[in-house]
């Protein structure tokens, strides 16, 4: 009985570490997109712009000029949606939390039935998996901890992280939105609209490549799909140019 009072105890602090450790994974995942989310679009969309309005007239001050409206709306506007959906996210997992506690107050056989079911596909079974169920039964926090992560696949969200994850998306934003935009102000047009779409690929290879390395994935496939995707997008926007092209005004 002692012994397997001790390995029930064991059992509960590895379930716990193995969930905060989900939750560290899960918050360094976040930080990563949240980089990528702001800086991506920032790239993608400047560039956009600015190769439509580049194509439609070769004035490199309204270039420049509407290069950086959608710089810094294209930030503010990221920001927002960063934070929004941050708070959307934490409501919905705080509503379905709700809703397994209520469920395990009202219906503990059902629940621990659930439980069971999930760790029996696992590939547990006999006395193992009885011990897993009662471990896991045995706490409220750690049997809803467990329905939201494995029934759900849901993890929490933090809102003090809201604030934070506007912060980052939208400084990404305005930082890969400047990107494109400089050539235009050291050469002409024509060249600064060649050279933005290769540094443009170029920081979109580098971010996927790391994204890879650092998660998941082949590095070289996820840079190069990063790069096409990135700049066949950006193109829609000089295609839009040519298509308006603006008259040349004597």
């Amino acid at each position: 009985m002692k012994t397997q009072r001790k390995s029930i105890a064991q059992t509960k602090i590895t379930v716990a570490q193995d969930y905060k450790l989900d939750e560290d994974n899960h918050k360094k995942a976040n930080g990563l997109s949240d980089v990528i989310l702001g800086g991506q679009d920032g790239l993608v969309n400047v560039l956009g712009v600015i190769l439509g309005v580049a194509a439609a007239t070769s004035d490199p001050g309204i270039v420049l000029v509407a290069g950086l409206a959608a710089a810094f709306a294209e930030s503010i506007s990221m920001g927002d949606v960063a934070y929004t959906s941050t708070m959307a996210d934490a409501d919905y997992y705080e509503s379905e939390r709700e809703r397994e506690y209520r469920h395990i107050q009202e219906a503990p056989h059902m629940e621990r039935d659930e439980v069971r079911s999930i760790y029996s596909k696992k590939g547990f079974s006999g006395e193992l998996l009885d011990r897993i169920v009662d471990t896991i039964t045995d706490n409220q926090d750690i049997w809803v901890a467990v329905m939201m992560a494995e029934e759900h696949r849901l993890s929490p969200v933090n809102r003090s992280h809201a604030f934070r994850s506007a912060i980052v998306v939208g400084l990404s934003a305005i930082i890969g939105s400047l990107i494109p935009l400089v050539p235009f102000v050291v050469m002409p047009v024509g060249l600064s609209m060649i050279t933005s779409i290769l540094i443009t690929a170029m920081v979109l290879f580098i971010v996927g490549v790391y994204k890879a390395r650092i998660t998941v994935g082949r590095p070289w496939r996820s840079g190069l799909e990063m790069a096409v995707i990135g700049t066949v997008s950006a193109l829609v926007g000089y295609a839009v140019g040519a298509i308006l092209k603006v008259p040349n005004i004597p």
